[in-house]
């Protein structure tokens, strides 16, 4: 638990002072805070820290794979590929059935609203509320997330909404500044120190907030107004064990171009459908990296954000999964803004699958532990959703450099001999199959309920889209060897909004 730096400043009066006149600001109490932003999960769970990426066992174990395969191939390249064939189609297999029941739930179930709504029934007493907002290089957005976060319908004098900024980035400051912030809105600067990544600076924002209720929110970020107000229902309804609510996302400027409509498409499919089906499943929910909403004290028990790994948000859903938590969907939408170049898009998804790898490679250091933790079932889940993602990533260009082989030599569509191999090769063929038809089958059905029908059919390229994430996974690859803490920054344009207009989206 870390100490109220505030003194105990009563976070329900309904006068707010500035950060400079409330917070004790000496570099010796900076300095502390900032350490315990870097250092206090590796302090107090190092097992739990991405700081080093990888357990000794874990590389000496991917030196000798690299070394006994080849000497397998030598030895017997027959029997050699069909196990590699099995050990790649399995996770393959296991996303298509998540798939599947992602269509499922879609196509059974009543789907939950994402319309802003009137606002709900909440107990009279709201808890206190803190919204953090990690900001870097943020001048073009500023404008339009000060008057989002103003739009929230909750009570100012339990609202604090934090905007966490950098040493060294005054131009942001300048921006926020300039845009009319609220008397409830302050600015917090986190002093330079490494990893300079978003979790460091939650982490540090963490320790000045005050709310019973932790949000954090993105740069870009419009949030459905009431969505405070249906996380603490949600809060109230779910009971103790009820660690985080994740709302939806989804995309402003879904039409912009090609690369836009396929994140929309792959954003509405995964937070509509994918994680609601998980939930159902009981499995582990890798949250998204915004529109968390947290029990701070759940939030402090599972150590907070890893300040190494670059996915922060994934890595802390499996963290809560351990510590016997629940995860849920929370029926709100917040809107984001999708990539609007290749350059950015292949950036940011490099930087989320390096993320994830590192999450696996953390959490299966010790492999009984997690087991142990989650129980055989969501095990079993993890490794699809955290291995087997990466797994897939990286060997999905594999299919289509056997499949033109094949093609080539006549053998493609030939039946292998053995009971062994003909398992195997029709699992790979369902895998082709299943993959495709269930990925764009399962975006159009999301798209269209969410109102995205006009250029649902874009769905019919994501296998180039796959193969540009194939790419990224690569790239991520080389990168966690390389610089592994490195936090590749997220270009932001934000919506053009008239001064005197609400951010408001539409759908379509």
């Amino acid at each position: 638990m870390v100490p109220d730096q505030r003194g105990g400043t009563d976070f329900s009066r309904t006068s707010w002072k500035t950060p400079a006149e409330t917070w004790p600001q000496t570099a010796q109490l900076q300095q502390f805070w900032l350490d315990h932003a870097i250092n206090g999960l590796r302090r107090s769970n190092p097992e739990s820290s991405a700081s080093s990426p990888l357990a000794r066992w874990q590389r000496q174990g991917l030196a000798v794979t690299a070394v006994l395969i080849p000497i397998l191939f030598f030895l017997s390249a027959h029997f050699t590929w069909l196990a590699l064939q099995a050990l790649f189609a399995l996770p393959f297999f296991l996303i298509v059935l998540v798939r599947l029941l992602a269509i499922w739930e879609l196509a059974w179930h009543s789907p939950a609203s994402f319309e802003a709504g009137p606002p709900l029934a909440v107990p009279q007493s709201l808890p206190a509320y803190s919204v953090l907002v990690a900001l870097y290089d943020e001048t073009a957005v500023a404008d339009v997330l000060v008057r989002a976060l103003a739009a929230l319908d909750y009570p100012q004098d339990k609202l604090e909404i934090l905007f966490v900024t950098e040493a060294d980035d005054h131009a942001t400051r300048n921006a926020l500044e300039s845009s009319g912030m609220a008397d409830n809105m302050h600015i917090i600067i986190v002093p330079k120190g490494a990893p300079q990544t978003k979790p460091r600076a939650l982490n540090y924002a963490l320790s000045f907030s005050s709310g019973e209720l932790i949000a954090v929110f993105d740069a870009e970020d419009i949030p459905e107004s009431n969505q405070l107000r249906r996380a603490v229902h949600a809060f109230e309804a779910g009971g103790s064990d009820l660690a985080c609510v994740q709302a939806h996302l989804n995309i402003y400027n879904a039409g912009k171009n090609a690369i836009t409509r396929l994140f929309a498409l792959e954003y509405t499919a995964l937070f509509d459908c994918i994680l609601p089906a998980l939930v159902r499943l009981g499995l582990p929910l890798p949250l998204g990296g915004t529109s968390n909403h947290f029990r701070r004290a759940a939030l402090e028990q599972a150590g907070a954000w890893d300040p190494f790994n670059v996915t922060e948000d994934a890595d802390l859903g499996i963290r809560l999964a351990r510590a016997h938590k629940r995860v849920e969907v929370l029926p709100s939408t917040t809107w984001e803004e999708a990539p609007g170049n290749a350059r950015s898009w292949l950036d940011q998804r490099t930087r989320w699958l390096k993320g994830w790898m590192q999450t696996y490679l953390v959490h299966m250091r010790s492999p009984r532990a997690l087991w142990r933790d989650l129980g055989a079932w969501r095990f079993l889940g993890f490794q699809v959703l955290m291995g087997g993602m990466v797994l897939a990533a990286l060997v999905h260009p594999l299919f289509y450099i056997v499949v033109i082989a094949g093609a080539c030599t006549g053998d493609l569509f030939i039946q292998p001999r053995g009971t062994c191999a003909v398992v195997v090769w029709w699992l790979c063929w369902f895998n082709l199959a299943a993959s495709y038809a269930s990925a764009i089958v399962l975006a159009i059905l999301a798209a269209r309920r969410r109102g995205h029908g006009r250029f649902s059919w874009s769905a019919l390229f994501l296998p180039l889209y796959w193969l540009a994430i194939s790419i990224a996974a690569y790239r991520a690859l080389v990168d966690l060897v390389k610089r592994p803490h490195y936090w590749a920054k997220t270009e932001h344009v934000g919506l053009v909004i008239a001064k005197d207009e609400a951010p408001v989206v539409a759908s379509d």
